[in-house]
Formats: structure tokens, sequence, C-alpha cells
């Protein structure tokens, strides 16, 4: 049978595993490259035990970043399995959607290497806190659409409310972190660096566990 373009689109793009496959691969490989920027310190310019130590004290900021980074892509990569764990089926047009999202996880080794190089000015974290807009961006995007298009699997629905307080409170709370830079960069890396841990955490019990 011929194809037409409605019948293409019609079948392309709805399998829910291989899209969670690349989006595993995506993330696997985005969190191995936040490494790259933890180097050991030179040799050449170590004459005793002690200079190896001040020069690891110095790898603190970088090391710093790459936590905050990790947990952020974890957090992310939680987010996405949730929905398309509660996803019925997929098709093509929210597959590209994810495919966006990823877009977006690819680009987080940038955006901590560039805050690594230069954590003591705005617009470094300001380009860092971007990425991590576009991240929940794209995943309220997804999610929306699901919700939409009907695409939920009968033990999801009703879900949407949840998810989406979810992560309009985080962008919200990320917001405020990244405003705080303008008093001081390390301020904002500290809160964000709080929220992340309880959205890590997980609470049980009070306000936070309504996050």
């Amino acid at each position: 049978m011929r194809l037409t373009e409605n019948s293409y689109n019609f079948i392309a793009g709805r399998s829910r595993e291989r899209l969670a496959a690349i989006s595993d691969g995506v993330f696997g490989f985005a969190m191995t490259l936040l490494v790259v920027d933890l180097k050991t310190p030179d040799p050449d310019g170590l004459v005793s035990s002690h200079d190896l130590l001040l020069g690891l004290i110095k790898l603190a900021p970088n090391l710093l970043i790459y936590l905050l980074s990790f947990m952020t892509l974890g957090i992310f990569w939680v987010g996405q399995q949730t929905q398309l764990n509660a996803l019925d089926q997929t098709n093509r047009s929210l597959t590209w959607l994810h495919l966006g999202f990823l877009a977006a996880v690819t680009l987080m080794p940038f955006s901590t290497s560039l805050m690594a190089a230069h954590i003591n000015r705005w617009p470094a974290l300001l380009v860092y806190w971007a990425n991590i807009f576009l991240l929940g961006a794209m995943l309220f995007a997804c999610w929306r659409y699901s919700t939409s298009s009907n695409l939920l699997s009968e033990e999801a629905k009703g879900s949407d409310s949840v998810i989406e307080r979810r992560i309009i409170v985080a962008q919200s709370l990320y917001a405020f972190g990244a405003l705080l830079s303008v008093f001081s960069t390390y301020l904002s890396l500290m809160f964000i660096i709080a929220v992340q841990i309880v959205y890590v955490v997980g609470p049980k019990r009070g306000f936070l566990s309504r996050l």
C-alpha cells in the first residue's frame, strides 16, 4: 500500500520504548560529559603534597557545578521517565517534542563548562539558568501535549495538574535563584542546590512534600 503523508504521520514515532531508549542514551552521554571539566592539577607545578592539596581545593568550584548539573539532569531524567511511563501511546508530534527536550539536555555540558569557568560572573549563571528553563519549558510542553491529545493511560489520567504544578513551581524557584545572582553568584548557586536537594530527597511531609 502506498503511504500518503497523513498515513505516514499516523504511524511515525509511535514507539514509547524507542523514545525512552534514545532518552536514556542522551542523558547518559550528557551526564558523562559533565566530568570533562574536572581535570587533575598540573603535575609540573607541584613540588609537594601541600601544592597538590591546594590544587585540589581550587577544583572545588568545578566540582560544585558538576554536582549541581548532575542533579539537574537526574531530576529531569526522572521527570521525563515519569511522563513516558504515564503514556498509553505516543505519536510523531510528541516524539519531536521530546527530541526538542533532549536537545536542551545536550546543551547542559556547555552551560556547565561556561559556569565553571566564569563562576563569579552573572552572565554565565544566566546562561546556565536559561538552559534549565529550556529543559523545564520543553518538559511542560511535552506533558501539556500528552494530556490535550489524550495520550495518557487510564491510570495516569487525573495526574496532569500535579505534574504541571511540580514543573511550574520548580521553574519559579530556579528563576528566583537566578535573580539572586544580582547579589552573589555563589548565593544563587547555593539556593539552586538547595532546591535540587529538595527535589532529589522528595520530603514525605509538610509543605515541601507538595513540591
